[in-house]
């Protein structure tokens, strides 16, 4: 598959506390990074998203009395998956992880900042309302194609690349630079809906500048 250059490779959420160690670790989340960097050179536009939240945010189980983390409850704009606190803004655990180098990054995307809702994809909150902006941003450079790696395929990655399509994008997902969280049947009802909207899923093998 060759890359043309109204393309964008966009580097989901690969920071510390989604990696070993971290407060939400993704197995095997590290081994993203190598496929990363291997990849990244092909590209003339990449974006880094980060998740941002705040110390209070709604998706955190503490804030709900009861609630245990990696339950559902209802919100006002449905089902939302409780979390272990993570990526609480300014802290080790928010930041990228030291391995990732990409200073060629032209963009860097913070998300789930807003403490009342939280923002699984880059494109839009989980209202699926709420834009983040970055659709208009990439229709203002001419990208057309959307290539999405990082953590975690059955969540970040998986729903931006749907809103990707949402958009009118081609998206492109490249599954050995990602990693899943795996909670119940997450990847499977996350690669029906990929089939159902037209995502493309590959191996990073089949790229080609």
């Amino acid at each position: 598959m060759s890359i043309p250059s109204h393309s964008v490779f966009i580097v989901t959420d690969v920071q510390n506390d989604f990696c070993a160690g971290g407060a939400l670790a993704v197995p095997d989340g590290d081994a993203v990074i190598p496929v990363i960097h291997r990849v990244a050179p092909l590209f003339e536009h990449i974006i880094l998203t980060q998740d941002w939240h705040s110390l209070q945010h709604m998706s955190f189980a503490r804030a709900h009395p009861g609630k245990r983390p990696f339950e559902d409850i209802e919100a006002g704009y449905g089902t939302q998956t409780l979390w272990p606190d993570h990526c609480v803004q300014g802290t080790r655990g928010a930041e990228f992880h030291p391995d990732l180098h990409l200073p060629q990054a032209e963009l860097i995307l913070r998300k789930g900042f807003h403490p009342e809702i939280d923002s699984y994809s880059a494109f839009f909150e989980n209202d699926h309302k709420t834009a983040t902006g970055l659709c208009g941003y990439l229709r203002e450079r001419g990208i057309r194609r959307v290539f999405l790696v990082g953590l975690a395929y059955d969540y970040c990655v998986g729903y931006s690349a749907l809103d990707a399509r949402t958009h009118g994008f081609d998206s492109v997902v490249i599954k050995d630079a990602c990693r899943a969280i795996g909670l119940k049947d997450s990847v499977e009802r996350m690669e029906r809906e990929f089939e159902r909207a037209g995502v493309q899923v590959t191996a990073s093998a089949n790229l080609a500048g």
